[in-house]
């Protein structure tokens, strides 16, 4: 990837960060595009003099594509969305991307899916995602296309949000107690895909499905955040039925779709290409959660061996 130029769209994102970081370690140049380029601008300090480059871009308006990959070797599309544009983003956004990867010639494009993905979901994000995937196929065959499933991180929305409702409260309800989650730590998925546009003979026109080692349900995720955090939190598990009026509600934390998506495992299917195939090895919840976590304990880092709460 040595003095490669590669575009990175939403590189100022969640995990556009770690793949950033990614690239500057292996020497490739990184052309952030994305609507406003001025919120990736920390990532100025992660490079070399010269090594990051701006863009102001946004993938449903093909023009601004074309520009922000004109002259790019390679190519990750990392825009995504929920919401009532995903169709606009997922479908015709990739779209634009591909096909603009294809016209500037790059050696390489690596696109940025989700687990779960399937043009027959009854979720609209897992629909969207899926017919995502053929519009990239369409456009740019040879495309790599990455499926991670929930990240974690320090910077999460996942893990910390969780870790937040269980600081925040003695009583804590838990919607589809049961439902099992692969979560990847973004770091990892970062790897993956430098290591995709590393070698498109071997990784291109390829899928791949990311979950990291840990299966978990919803409930034993919550338990373990609350016991890593020292507290001792009374889990509600709804029934069904109340998840799904909850969801159909205006303004709740959780929106009918992801309610949809929650009524299917997500997970790797069984014998899917992964990790391993693209030379990686996935990292635990347990080895690096805890680190960050430790600020929801009560007194922070000061009880990190202290009782629960």
């Amino acid at each position: 990837m040595k003095d490669s130029l590669v575009t990175l769209i939403g590189g100022g994102g969640f995990l556009g960060r770690y793949v950033a970081q990614e690239l500057f370690r292996s020497g490739a140049r990184v052309r952030i595009a994305q609507p406003r380029p001025r919120d990736a601008w920390f990532l100025k300090t992660q490079g070399g003099l010269g090594q990051t480059q701006f863009a102001a871009a946004e993938v449903i308006h093909a023009e601004s594509i074309a520009r922000a990959v004109d002259g790019a070797t390679h190519v990750v599309n990392l825009a995504g969305t929920f919401g009532a544009n995903m169709a606009a983003v997922h479908v015709d956004g990739a779209r634009n991307v591909a096909g603009a990867a294809k016209a500037a010639g790059a050696q390489a494009l690596v696109h940025i899916s989700a687990l779960g993905a399937d043009p027959a979901s009854n979720s609209a994000y897992g629909r969207s995602k899926g017919e995502g995937e053929a519009a990239v196929r369409g456009a740019f065959p040879s495309a790599t296309i990455l499926r991670p499933s929930t990240l974690f991180g320090p910077e999460d929305q996942f893990v910390n949000r969780f870790a937040a409702m269980i600081g925040a409260g003695k009583f804590v309800p838990v919607l589809r107690a049961q439902a099992r989650f692969q979560p990847a730590f973004v770091a990892d998925v970062a790897q993956a895909v430098v290591a995709a546009l590393a070698d498109p003979a071997q990784h291109g026109g390829k899928a791949y499905d990311l979950g990291g080692p840990d299966v978990v349900t919803m409930g034993e995720l919550q338990r373990w955040i609350a016991q890593t955090i020292g507290r001792d939190t009374q889990f509600i598990e709804l029934p069904d039925a109340i998840g799904g009026l909850i969801a159909a509600l205006p303004g709740t934390p959780i929106t009918a779709d992801q309610w949809r998506m929650l009524q299917h495992d997500n997970v790797v299917p069984e014998g899917a290409p992964g990790f391993a195939a693209l030379g990686i090895t996935p990292t635990p919840l347990a080895a690096v959660v805890p680190a960050w976590l430790v600020r929801f304990r009560r007194h922070g880092r000061f009880s990190r061996f202290g009782k629960a709460a």
